[in-house]
């Protein structure tokens, strides 16, 4: 598949998705959006693909928000369907069940920051920025940042990073809970991929598991969530993967798994 703002290279089973915009910090645009939408699909048909890395292109930006050229002319029911779609598009790399992680290069800004947090796994580099400065446009989030900000780090810190539109250097995003690492520039993807293959060399069926219930609780009751839960749990216990887990463990030898 060829994509307009999208780089996207498979290495070793590793979607890595890299938005090509460095003249505009990666802002997106609706080619953007569409390209992800289009990226999201491929990593989920894809049977040679077990997971992805997201990043952005150049030293300066991961995504710095929206292109605000784009939205000369939108009215409110054009506005709410340009949100619509992006947040759908988004919430398809949430609940993906492949593992997603975003590399935060720099500016993570407005939608740039919303897309991050659709990812399962935040690590961010030493210069990465960190904010929601909407409020500044006259206009609250549109891509999830009300929702997700609050449910990562908590009410209070969410409402006052949404309501005074502060950006937010990378050690205070990994102190507050927004990003899960801090690594040096240099050593950010390598540290990305060396995490996702990590995850990568577990069951795969257990992983999509692990993301699902971790997504699936919200707005359950507990008594509902962890029924849920163990639904799953007994299920997948039914699976050769879970055999051969528990036999690898007993002949203390590396698990050989198959998604099956």
């Amino acid at each position: 598949m060829t994509y307009t703002t999208l780089l996207f290279d498979v290495r070793d089973g590793i979607a890595v998705i890299t938005v090509n915009r460095p003249d505009k910090l990666n802002a997106l645009n609706t080619q953007v959006i569409t390209d992800l939408g289009q990226a999201v699909d491929q990593v989920r048909r894809s049977p040679d693909i077990k997971g992805a890395i997201l990043t952005g292109a150049g030293p300066k930006s991961f995504v710095a928000g929206a292109d605000i050229s784009g939205f000369q002319g939108l009215q409110a029911v054009s506005a709410r369907q340009m949100s619509a779609r992006g947040s759908g598009i988004f919430r398809s790399i949430e609940r993906s069940g492949k593992p997603w992680i975003a590399a935060i290069n720099g500016f993570a800004l407005g939608g740039g920051c919303e897309l991050a947090m659709a990812c399962h796994i935040r690590v961010a580099s030493e210069n990465a920025k960190f904010g929601q400065p909407e409020v500044k446009l006259g206009i609250p989030p549109g891509y999830g940042g009300t929702i997700r900000l609050p449910r990562l780090i908590g009410k209070g810190r969410a409402i006052e990073l949404l309501t005074t539109g502060a950006m937010i250097d990378a050690q205070e995003a990994y102190r507050i809970g927004l990003v899960n690492h801090v690594y040096p520039a240099d050593q950010l993807m390598a540290e990305a991929e060396k995490l996702l293959r990590t995850i990568l060399g577990n069951a795969p069926l257990a992983v999509a598991a692990c993301i699902e219930l971790a997504n699936i609780q919200d707005g359950m009751q507990l008594d509902d969530a962890l029924a849920f839960e163990s639904g799953l749990f007994g299920g997948l216990f039914g699976t050769e993967d879970a055999t051969e887990g528990a036999k690898a463990f007993l002949e203390k030898r590396p698990p050989k798994f198959t998604g099956k």
